[in-house]
């Protein structure tokens, strides 16, 4: 495994060809863009939503050109305050195209998972996203291996059909 830097990873998201699939199975993510946001929401003050607006512009362009963006987001319930935040703003992501769904922890007990979230890309790709205990990213790695690709591959799709789209899930 190569590392990368969140720029490679940024180019990956906005090049793919295909499809580009995303496994996120922390309760909690302590991103540096998110967390102003999330904080804000904690005290109840209003978010438009316009730090979003680049991510679902590039997500609507990815669907104008026959790209797929899906997300299976793994959560413990009742949901963490990240998690229920992170479900309120999905709206604007979901609109502009990405599949987002959610499985409750509790459904993936007999699903073998992949230690770290990940990015599949264009299915030839596999990207790591490694994070401290506090939830913030601490580093990238991308493999090309065939083991590795087929492993998060049948995981995704595995997850993938006990998800509940954003629209129908009602979290605990």
């Amino acid at each position: 495994m190569q590392q990368i830097t969140s720029d490679d990873l940024s180019e990956l998201l906005s090049s793919f060809q295909r499809s580009a699939v995303h496994l996120e199975t922390r309760d909690a993510y302590g991103t540096e863009t998110e967390l102003p946001y999330m904080a804000k929401w904690a005290r109840g003050e209003p978010d438009d939503l316009a730090w979003l607006e680049e991510w679902c512009q590039e997500l609507r362009d990815h669907v104008r050109a026959g790209r797929s963006i899906r997300r299976a987001r793994v959560v413990s319930e009742p949901l963490s305050d990240y998690q229920r935040w992170s479900y309120s703003i999905a709206h604007p992501m979901v609109d502009a195209g990405e599949d987002i769904r959610w499985v409750p922890r509790r459904l993936t007990s007999t699903i073998c998972l992949p230690g770290n979230d990940f990015y599949l890309i264009d299915d030839q790709q596999v990207v790591f996203l490694h994070y401290a205990g506090s939830g913030l990213n601490t580093a990238f790695t991308i493999t090309t291996d065939a083991a590795v690709i087929e492993m998060c591959s049948a995981a995704f799709e595995k997850v993938w059909a006990l998800s509940i789209r954003h629209s129908e899930y009602k979290p605990v």
